[in-house]
């Protein structure tokens, strides 16, 4: 099984390299990586990802803090979810919006944590999907401390 990693320029870290050092800690799957210059782009890298044999897409994004930006990332919203329904497999979006931290420090810190988890969410829905269904309902986050579940 491959997984497919779809980086962007905009990205202010290297989002690529934290997925792929992530991916070759937690699993032995093969990989292709491939970077493009905008969050808009990143549809048509999975689809290429996908054309390329990858089983999995996980995309890589960033978001600025203008409403163009904000636009941009409805639109690659999308056209991930067209290529998902035209390929019937998985791609995963990571997508950090920076007005989410106030500060540039706990911004890499929710970055770096995002794309770890979601990495290990890809590859648990290649080789484990079972380990998910077990975390159904629990309050998973990724990037944030996890908020558990609503107990009656």
């Amino acid at each position: 099984m491959i997984v497919g990693i779809a980086d962007t320029t905009f990205s202010r870290i290297d989002m690529g390299k934290i997925a792929i050092d992530e991916l070759k800690r937690y699993s032995s799957l093969k990989y292709i990586r491939y970077t493009v210059p905008g969050i808009k782009d990143l549809p048509a890298a999975a689809k290429i990802l996908f054309d390329k044999g990858c089983d999995i897409v996980i995309t890589l994004g960033w978001v600025g803090k203008t409403d163009t930006d904000k636009l941009s990332y409805v639109a690659m919203s999308v056209g991930k979810i067209l290529v998902e329904i035209l390929e019937g497999k998985h791609v995963i979006d990571v997508t950090i919006h920076e007005d989410e931290a106030e500060d540039e420090k706990e911004l890499y810190r929710i970055a770096e944590n995002r794309v770890r988890e979601h990495v290990r969410n890809a590859v648990d829905l290649l080789l484990n999907p079972k380990k998910l269904q077990k975390l159904a309902g629990t309050g998973q986050r990724q990037g944030y401390e996890d908020v558990g579940p609503i107990l009656f």
